[in-house]
């Protein structure tokens, strides 16, 4: 008999058939979309979810929280190699699924890419603390004694991700990377099809020993009281089908738990052909080759798939002959464990019943079949032979043409597999309309070499789309593609895209945060944010800060500058030497009707070259380099005679996780003799962690 797939709660694995004893198991068999084979069993069967979120919500949190951003970022990218060295095993299992070589690559090395991304972009993005600064100090006060600022702390709860049988390895991956990179344990429920895929990849993670207790969970299977234990503090992440996502978002959890709720469901996406990309340019060629590319890879499995191809009326027959040659010469369907195969089965035999159900409701309301069929197709078997398989989930691409583009059915049907339906426009106006009759979709194309075009066409849809790819000859080979969402990008879309959003970057990880608004004394806020703010202790005593190692350098520490004077002669020198002979430096009359300026002043370049020199500490020391300056602002002109000093204080202190330094942020103010305040900026400088000096790898 096929063994239950286990789950993986509470730190250790568990099985249904540890309880068999007490009665008969409720189950479900999953079976090899290309053979029929059964694969394994699925049930839950007296597993205790709600103690599996306890766990979560009490032994991660503990252990997440003990780590920094950077510390969580550097243990993604070792799941990332974990996930790497063993990966041939994910490819072996992801055949079973339905998936060629290239979907499997898409699936899992596009969720190891995932890991990688949000690695980097911790260690470089995030500070290396436990608490994330939002944006600039409001100040409360004329004295500066009263500030706020907007920080995001780590929810308390547990990220649960509910996910779709498409993709088990980059669907888990890719809400898992932000969640874990915020601090928050998370539990991961796979689609029973495809959930033996997930469960090998989160097999690997717990033998690498790398998860922190309690980070990751998995149960394989149904949870049918999941939300009636979810509670303030928790957020769920769910892609499916958006009436599954109304029926959750229905739950009292999340109506007035205080549960969040964020969805990514199925999507009439559209790709337009604009008018000048004519059968012969690189746009129409770019145009068939990306729909063919959407409707066969996955078999057409993919949320971002194209479901609308929208072109121009004058350019159907021209589209569909194009798509026609180009399915025949490059797409080979089969089991994806026979060489040359190219497209794979759906996930399952209901999958395929489904989309051919589907199928027939676009025809029954006037789309007809202009491209493959419905009809069992002929596929490359696993023994190398040709023929029909009774038992695999095998269906051609399709392509319908509507006459009537306004029909209701081709803008609410999804076929969930390699499907698509075309339909015509005659302006850009109608085209625009087309696109928004999808109801909200994860993203559109458009193929056009016309930036007039694009951009009308753009400015009009970009309300409906959460994603949008201009294509044309200059990115076409380029251009990762109509369906592969990004790490760095925003995925999501509005309307029956399900209106929720992940990835984006850094936005993805606050979306697992609170984001809070704080009033306080500077004191206080630099205490509770690690940055130091103007107004609260700052010592300039004793050694200068520059000879301070990482290990010895405080938030507050200063050096405060002797003054020097400006004069007319340095003011030339400087315009001479450097070219900037920019008026208000060199002509006194035009300088003086400039209503910014007294008169002649100095170059603003010129004031914070000499501010280094009267902060620095020029001998070898900690300080191996500087890395930047940021956040420039020239306040208060200075003319000839005035004086300059300059406050540096230390701001921030980030300390790299594998390197033998970090980053200083240092608060540098310029001010006359006068006191006023004349430019404002952050320095920014790599320094050795210990006080003998290292070198800074090139």
């Amino acid at each position: 008999m096929t063994e239950y797939l286990p789950s993986y709660v509470e730190g250790s694995w568990w099985t249904p058939a540890l309880r068999q004893a007490q009665g008969p198991i409720t189950g479900t068999e999953v079976r090899d979309a290309s053979t029929g084979e059964v694969v394994t069993r699925v049930s839950t069967d007296g597993l205790d979810l709600a103690a599996a979120l306890e766990h979560a919500r009490t032994v991660g949190q503990a252990s997440l929280g003990a780590l920094t951003f950077h510390q969580r970022a550097v243990l993604l990218k070792k799941f990332a190699l974990a996930l790497t060295e063993r990966k041939e095993e994910l490819y072996a299992l992801s055949a079973r699924t339905g998936a060629t070589k290239t979907d499997s690559w898409v699936d899992i090395d596009g969720g190891i890419g995932v890991l990688f991304s949000y690695s980097g972009k911790g260690r470089r993005e995030l500070p290396n603390s436990r608490v994330h600064v939002d944006g600039p100090v409001e100040p409360l006060s004329k004295d500066g004694s009263f500030l706020g600022r907007h920080i995001h702390t780590t929810l308390p709860g547990v990220a649960v991700q509910i996910n779709a049988f498409n993709f088990p390895v980059w669907g888990s991956l890719e809400k898992l990377a932000p969640a874990f990179l915020a601090g928050m344990p998370t539990l991961v429920k796979p689609a029973t099809p495809t959930g033996y895929l997930a469960e090998a990849m989160v097999r690997i993670l717990v033998e690498s020993g790398l998860l922190p207790d309690g980070s990751l969970q998995l149960v394989s299977g149904s949870v049918p009281t999941l939300f009636d234990h979810l509670r303030l503090g928790d957020i769920v992440g769910f892609t499916g089908s958006a009436s599954t996502a109304e029926s959750l978002k229905a739950h009292p959890a999340v109506q007035t738990g205080g549960v969040r709720f964020t969805a990514e469901t199925d999507s009439i996406n559209a790709s337009v052909l604009g008018t000048d990309a004519v059968q012969g340019t690189p746009e129409f060629d770019a145009y068939v080759r990306q729909l063919v590319t959407e409707m066969t890879t996955k078999a057409g499995q993919k949320c971002t798939a194209i479901r609308r191809a929208i072109v121009p009326a004058g350019s159907a027959d021209a589209v569909i002959d194009a798509v026609r040659v180009r399915i025949a010469d490059k797409t080979v369907l089969g089991d994806p464990r026979v060489e040359g195969v190219t497209m794979g089965p759906l996930a399952s035999t209901a999958q395929r019943d489904e989309v051919l159900r589907q199928v027939g409701r676009l025809q029954d309301a006037g789309g007809r079949i202009v491209v493959g069929s419905t009809d069992a197709p002929e596929v490359r078997r696993a023994d190398g032979s040709t023929g029909a398989v009774v038992d695999g989930a095998f269906v051609s691409p399709i392509l319908l043409r509507f006459d009537d583009s306004q029909t209701e059915a081709a803008h609410e049907v999804e076929a969930f597999g390699p499907v698509s339906s075309l339909l015509t426009y005659d302006t850009i106006a109608e085209a625009a309309e087309l696109v928004g009759r999808g109801g909200g979709s994860l993203v559109t194309s458009i193929a056009t070499h016309d930036p007039v075009q694009a951009v009308d066409l753009a400015t009009r849809i970009a309300p409906f789309n959460g994603r949008m790819l201009l294509l044309d000859r200059d990115d076409s080979r380029s251009s990762t593609g109509h369906g592969s969402p990004l790490p760095n990008l925003v995925h999501g879309g509005p309307g029956r895209a399900g209106g929720g959003e992940e990835l984006g970057g850094i936005r993805a990880v606050l979306h697992h945060m609170q984001r809070t608004a704080v009033q306080g004394s500077p004191e206080m806020l630099t205490a509770l944010t690690g940055v130091w703010h103007a107004g609260s202790a700052a010592r300039s005593e004793g050694r200068h800060p520059f000879r301070k190692a990482l290990s010895e350098l405080r938030i507050g520490d200063q050096v405060v500058s002797a003054s020097r004077e400006v004069t007319l002669a340095d003011i030339e020198t400087f315009a001479h030497f450097t070219g900037d002979t920019f008026y208000a430096h060199m002509d006194e009359e035009a300088a003086a009707a400039n209503p910014f300026f007294p008169g002649r002043v100095a170059h603003g370049y010129l004031l914070v070259s000499w501010a280094a020199g009267l902060f620095v500490d020029p001998e070898p020391g900690p300080v191996l380099a500087n890395s930047g300056l940021e956040n420039l602002r020239f306040v208060t002109p200075v003319s000839p005679g005035d004086e300059i000093r300059v406050e540096l204080t230390a701001k921030q202190i980030t300390p790299r996780e594998t390197d033998e330094y970090g980053e200083v942020r240092w608060d540098a103010v310029i001010r006359n003799q006068d006191d006023e305040i004349v430019a404002t900026y952050d320095v920014l400088t790599l320094v050795s962690k210990e006080p003998a000096a290292v070198a800074v790898p090139a």
